[in-house]
Parts: structure tokens; sequence; C-alpha cells
């Protein structure tokens, strides 16, 4: 086993398959702590269309060179190895996932893959408007789409740029493709947004949508604005039943990790996601591949396996598959906020959420 600094700062794992003891792979894949990850959030780039202030920097970014990312067959290589260790459902994510070229087809090709039975993606839905019905077809079964305010010079501040308008009318033509269930995602900030919680939840009385409520991480490059401006779900709870009345408790997957409720009589649900005031770890059933070709293990810690210099060293599907079974043998319980341990190495917007 070798390692390799990135970036100057935490160890990232190069796996050569030879030093693995070898894996069962007629089981679905379990971590140490007797978790099935059958999981995979695929990050398909780290560019993006917007700047969210929750997920990038004003000023500094820096995005991989296309050659450090991994190629479209290098990735359906990676995702035919998640498959055969076990994994079941994608999301794709970004960045922005409706920026990498040939994605209808690269959606084709993974739902063509035995062992895959889902794939979601999480968007900012501004070129969903022509996509949906493609991306529909061409197997994607639903989405995510981030909208952090109702109104729309608001909306361009969050998200330095973005227009509402785009974003509605793509989440429209989601819903009309029937790329349902349809969830909207909103990361509600301390003096930046959370005057709109109301109105935000009042949405699922219109609509059979989920509204997810997101507690800001304190990922790199907006951890400030998360020591600032995290505000607790049980305080967004407690506003929301204070104006509707009491929630119901709506039923929940275990590895789901939004607490669900619905406003008494609503068509729609509302989603509490509270990584960082009540983590789901015990739960946790996913991983990440970054879009430069790395296992990510934990959202909010910086341990990753390479993938892509075994692939690029002429590494077998099989191997990788082995490699991904070594990497959830790997993966730790949880994350370590509560011991002031902070991920240093990427953002949001490499890591897709």
């Amino acid at each position: 086993m070798k390692h390799a600094a990135l970036k100057g700062t935490v160890p990232i794992t190069f796996v050569e398959p030879h030093t693995i003891a070898p894996y069962p792979t007629d089981t679905p894949a379990h971590d140490s702590h007797g978790r099935r990850i059958d999981y995979l959030r695929v990050s398909l780039t780290d560019r993006c269309n917007m700047r969210c202030v929750y997920c990038m920097p004003a000023l500094g970014m820096h995005f991989a060179p296309r050659p450090e990312l991994l190629s479209d067959d290098e990735l359906l290589l990676v995702i035919r190895a998640a498959a055969a260790a076990g994994f079941r459902k994608l999301r794709l994510t970004g960045g922005e996932p409706t920026l990498r070229p040939n994605l209808v087809e690269l959606i084709q090709a993974m739902k063509a893959i035995p062992g895959i039975e889902q794939i979601a993606m999480t968007t900012n839905a501004l070129r969903l408007r022509k996509l949906a019905a493609p991306l529909k077809l061409a197997g994607l079964d639903r989405v995510n789409i981030s909208i952090d305010s109702l109104d729309p010079v608001k909306f361009r501040q969050i998200s330095r740029g973005g227009s509402l308008d785009e974003v509605w009318a793509g989440l429209h033509a989601a819903d009309a493709a029937g790329l349902r269930p349809l969830k909207i995602n909103a990361v509600i900030v301390r003096g930046m947004n959370d005057d709109e919680v109301l109105a935000l939840a009042a949405l699922t009385l219109q609509h059979p949508w989920e509204f997810r409520f997101i507690e800001v991480m304190p990922l790199t490059g907006v951890a400030g604005l998360a020591e600032a401006g995290v505000i607790s779900s049980t305080e967004l709870i407690a506003r929301i039943e204070a104006h509707f009345g009491p929630l119901e408790p709506y039923g929940q997957d275990p590895a789901d990790p939004a607490r669900r409720y619905r406003i008494l009589g609503a068509p729609g649900k509302l989603g509490f996601i509270s990584a960082v005031t009540d983590p789901f770890c015990a739960t946790c059933n996913r991983m990440r591949l970054t879009a430069d070709g790395r296992l990510h293990l934990c959202l909010l810690r910086d341990n990753e396996v390479d993938l892509r210099a075994a692939i690029r060293n002429g590494a077998t599907q099989a191997e990788v598959e082995q490699i991904i079974r070594h990497a959830i043998d790997l993966k730790p319980w949880g994350h370590g906020l509560p011991e002031g341990v902070l991920p240093r190495v990427r953002g949001m917007s490499e890591l897709g959420g």
C-alpha cells in the first residue's frame, strides 16, 4: 500500500491490487462496522455554472484539468466494479452534473449495468428545461433541485449569478418528465435566508414535492460561514410548528439522512438533514466518487482511496472491485466534528454533498 500527499495535507491511499488480501465477491460489501454500503454518489465534474456561497468561496477556486478527471470509459469501469461490490443506487452530482459532456449517453450506459437499480441526480436545474425529458428516457429516475430562496434578487446573491426563473423552468420540466419523487434542497444560513423558512415550507401545501432543509456544513472554503450561520433542524422545526401547527412524522427510511415530516393535510413532505447537530452516521450507507477518481470515505473527513491511479496502471475491473471493497472496509464510523476534526482538502463543489 502506498501513500502520497494531496495538496500538502492528508494522504490519499493508493492501493496496488496484489497487496490486498482477497475479499469475497459473492456477497455485497459491508464496512468494518457492519453497515451495508450500497449507495454511491458520483461527482461527474468539479465545475459549476453557479457559485453558491455555502458551496464555493468567491475567489480562489481551482478546477481540475480535464485529463485529471475520469474519462467516460474509466468512469463506467468504476461503476461496473462498484455494482459488482454491491452498490445498487447511484446519485450523480458535481459541481453541476449537467455540465458533463455525453451525460445522456453516460446515464443510459450506467442504467444498463447489472445491479444498478436506481439513478438519481442532484442539480441546480439551470439546464433541465431542455435536458429533463432526454435524461428520463435515458434512465434517470429522479432529481433533487437546489432552491435556497424564493426571492429572485436574493437567489441571485446566494448563487452568485443564478436565475431563479430558469431554475423554476427546469423544475417544472423535471416534474413533467416524470423525474419523481421530486425533492427540493435548501441550505439554511442564519441571516441569509432563514427568514424564508416558512415560505419554503409552504410549497408543500401546494405541491406533492419534498422540501429538504439542510444544515450548512463546515467544508473547505466555507467553514467560516458554517461557524457563523448554522441553524439546527430542531430550531427550524420549532419555527415551522409555531406557524403551521404540529408536524406529522412521515415514514422514515433508516438509510435516508432526512428526518421526514408533513404539515397536516399537505400533499408534500418536509425533510430535515442535520449532519452537524444530529448526525446519522450509524445508518450511513454511502460513499463518494470524486470526478478525479478517488473514493471519498466520509463527507466530513479527508480520507480517500485512489481508483484513477489503479486504473491508469492497468487494473482490471475485478481488481478495481477489490480496491472498492477494501475502501469500504476502511470507511470510518463517522465524522469528527464533535472532536474538532474539520475536513480541509475538498470543498462541497468537489464532493457533491
